[in-house]
């Protein structure tokens, strides 16, 4: 089986690590790249065009490029414009979540604050059915609720 490729952009390296652990702990057959920025991703992006990761967990809050400039600078390239984009942020007010829907996010997970929760989420978002789950996108889908 192909190890599902996932990439974190997170500015937390205590956010990083604890979502590192929780996807060993979800023992999924997966492959982790960590970036720190908006920037950072879009330039990784841009030079993988033929390894391209399956998944993206994208923080909001972030120097250099925040998530949502990343995700707007992700979504107009013609090669990233189908890539699953499930945003992971401390924020859960409705002007972001709202915001990132309309930027063409997939999904949005508040950042669970126990090791449990967030290993449900990753494993709930690393086995959707991303085909249908973009086919029959609705907002009502949008927030994950663990």
């Amino acid at each position: 089986m192909t190890k599902m490729k996932i990439l974190l952009v997170d500015d937390d390296e205590d956010d990083r690590e604890f979502f590192a652990e929780a996807l060993v702990g979800v023992k999924l057959n997966t492959e982790l790249k960590q970036l720190n920025n908006g920037k950072s991703c879009l330039d990784y992006l841009m030079q993988q065009i033929e390894n391209l990761p399956n998944l993206i967990f994208l923080d909001l809050n972030m120097p250099i490029m925040n998530g949502f400039e990343c995700l707007t600078e992700i979504r107009k390239q013609q090669h990233l414009k189908e890539l699953p984009i499930a945003i992971y942020s401390t924020s859960s007010s409705d002007k972001d979540i709202e915001q990132t829907f309309l930027k063409g996010a997939n999904i949005y997970i508040k950042k669970p604050s126990s090791f449990e929760d967030l290993k449900k989420s990753l494993t709930q978002v690393i086995k959707m059915n991303w085909a249908y789950h973009m086919d029959d996108f609705k907002k009502e889908n949008f927030l994950l609720r663990i």
